[in-house]
This record gives C-alpha cells, sequence and structure tokens, in this order.
C-alpha cells in the first residue's frame, strides 16, 4: 500500500516549565475591549525548521494580513516555544501560531483567545512519529520501504495513530531519546505521555530526555547515530533527507501515538471583539485565496484553517496538566 508522508505539521507549544501566572482576564468572548486598539498587530511565530525559511515566508503574511485588517502586520520569529507565550502576555505580541499545548497554555496564561485550527490532508489532527536507528531492537517485524522511507510494525500502512504501540514497551528507563522541545506537543507532551501510559513509567524521571531543538534536527540526531531513538512530527524526515542521505537509509519509523489537534492561531484578548474578528476573517479569507494559501502553505503547509476545535483542545489541556508547571 503505498503511503504518501505527510509534510511538515508544524508540533508547537508553550515550555511546560514556564511558570506564569494565570491570566486574571480569562480568554472569553465578554473580555473587556481597551480602550484603544493597537496601531500595529505583531505575529508570533516559532519555527519548526529553518529559521531563515520561514522569516522569509512570513514576508506574505504581513503583506496579506495589513492589507485585509487594516492596520500593518509585522511577523517575528520567536527565539522559543515559550517566548511566544511570553510575548503575548507582555502584550508584545496580539496574534500567534501555536501548537496545541500552546494554544491551551496561551489561553490559560495570557488570556488568549484561541480562533482558528489548520487542516492538512483533510484532516484537523495529526500524530507523533517514533524513529529508530536500530530497528532490531523496535521492530517486531519486517522493515518496509515506502517513497524512499522506512517504516516497520504497521506504521507504513497505518494512516492516523496510534500504531505500533507495543514497541514501546521496548524502550527501557535511561535511554536516551531525541525530544525537539519541552513546549512541542508532538515532539515532547504526546510521546512522554504516551510512554508512560504504555509502560507504567514516568518520562519525565526515567528517561535521558534531550532536547533536539527543532523537529529536523531530532530526525538528523537520530541519523547520525547521537541517539538510539528520537521523536517529531510525521514525516519530519522528508525535509532534511536531501541533505542527509542516512535518514532514508538509517532512520525507521516504528510507532505512532494517538491523533494531535492541528495547530492554530490565538488572539490577545486585550483586543476589542471588533479587531479581533477582522484578524480571525483575515486569516479565513487567507485560506480560501489561492496567493493567501501559497503563502500558508510556506510558512506551516498549511491546506485549510476552520473553527477552532474546542473539545480537541481540552484533550490536548488534559495532556499539558500531567506535567504540571
Amino acid at each position: 500500500m503505498l503511503r504518501t508522508p505527510r509534510n511538515r505539521l508544524l508540533a508547537v507549544g508553550a515550555a511546560a516549565s514556564l511558570a506564569l501566572a494565570l491570566a486574571a482576564c480569562g480568554g472569553g468572548e465578554d473580555s473587556a475591549a481597551p480602550a484603544e486598539d493597537p496601531e500595529e498587530i505583531v505575529l508570533s511565530l516559532v519555527p519548526s525548521g529553518d529559521v531563515d525559511s520561514i522569516t522569509e515566508s512570513a514576508k506574505g503574511l504581513e503583506s496579506f494580513l495589513s492589507d485585509k485588517i487594516g492596520i500593518p502586520v509585522r511577523a517575528e520569529v520567536t527565539e522559543s516555544y515559550a517566548a511566544a507565550i511570553v510575548a503575548m502576555k507582555a502584550d508584545q505580541a496580539q496574534v500567534a501560531m501555536l501548537g496545541p499545548i500552546g494554544m491551551v497554555q496561551a489561553e490559560d496564561q495570557a488570556g488568549a483567545v484561541p480562533v482558528l485550527q489548520s487542516v492538512r490532508f483533510g484532516s484537523g489532527t495529526y500524530h507523533t512519529q517514533w524513529f529508530t536507528n536500530d530497528p532490531e531492537t523496535y521492530c517486531a517485524d519486517e522493515v518496509k520501504v515506502v517513497e524512499g522511507f522506512k517504516y516497520c510494525n504497521g506504521t507504513d500502512a497505518a494512516k492516523t495513530g496510534p500504531a505500533g504501540e507495543e514497541a514501546l514497551a521496548k524502550i527501557k528507563p535511561g535511554t536516551s531519546i531525541a525530544f525537539v522541545d519541552q513546549g512541542s506537543a508532538s515532539g515532547y507532551y504526546y510521546p512522554a505521555t504516551q510512554w508512560g501510559q504504555v509502560t507504567g513509567g514516568d518520562a519525565l524521571v526515567d528517561l535521558d530526555a534531550q532536547f533536539a531543538g527543532d523537529h529536523d534536527a531530532a530526525v538528523l540526531a537520530v541519523a547520525r547515530g547521537d541517539y538510539p531513538i528520537g521523536v517529531s512530527f510525521d514525516d519530519a524526515r522528508e525535509e532534511v533527507a536531501d541533505d542527509e542521505p542516512k535518514v532514508a537509509s538509517d532512520v525507521v519509523v516504528f510507532a505512532y501515538s494517538t491523533e494531535i489537534p492541528n495547530d492554530g492561531i490565538v488572539v490577545a484578548a486585550g483586543l476589542s471583539k471588533e479587531l479581533r474578528t477582522k484578524v480571525t476573517n483575515a486569516f479565513t479569507a487567507m485560506a480560501k485565496d489561492p496567493k493567501g494559501l501559497k503563502t500558508l502553505k510556506a510558512v506551516y503547509e498549511i491546506e485549510g484553517l476552520e473553527k477552532v476545535d474546542t473539545a480537541a483542545l481540552k484533550k490536548a489541556k488534559s495532556v499539558e496538566e500531567n506535567f504540571g508547571e
């Protein structure tokens, strides 16, 4: 069965260790409007791979949104997942494009309002992929090659997660794993939670968690033999395979997590309701405009935008709460 690997899926959130006070104003539609809206909107972005690439692509966001909203929009690429939350809390950013964990933390910690969610491959969800350079240990069946990449434990045919979960029990305490970032949904929260559910262990204590910084780096760390196992969104391998041949030859996907709600857009509750609506409508229009959609694809491989799935975000919040502050 041929399988088209998923392209770049943003899996971003805010750092679990960031101890911010809960915003007293909350994030509902009834939040009080400020006396004046800002003369400029700052859009906070978090890179899932190459910083220069997203910085260049963000220029299209600035142009389209500025025109639709009627005031200048300036995109800023933050240095970390936590920084986007901090910027919103400090009113240094009024809009942010974040992963599901980041969305719920922005809501809780900065009073932000989740408004839209990304769509890719016709779906509002995605999953973590677990991969290894040691298939003899973690693959219970024959490794299969599909469109140049290697899979085992049924992941070659699975379109959604979970898949290959039994193999996670083979990951022993003390194993070094290339996670992505402490705030990444697919790069830490969900896989760490999944390992704990399968083994009964505590991933935060029992595993040797190493943070590569982004999804590309996690793949490369395993390809180059720095760690035996890594995680990323599905399928981050195709983003770096041209630069590192070992990605195709040595990196084998052996399990998937449960489905994760896609990344989305949050706006500051401190904006007037009128301006929040303009921002939401501008992004919605962008996803329906051929040129605008091309820009969204260039930034985060977004193929569409839909109203935020509050039930799915509630589940993401329950995962996030397992990690405490």
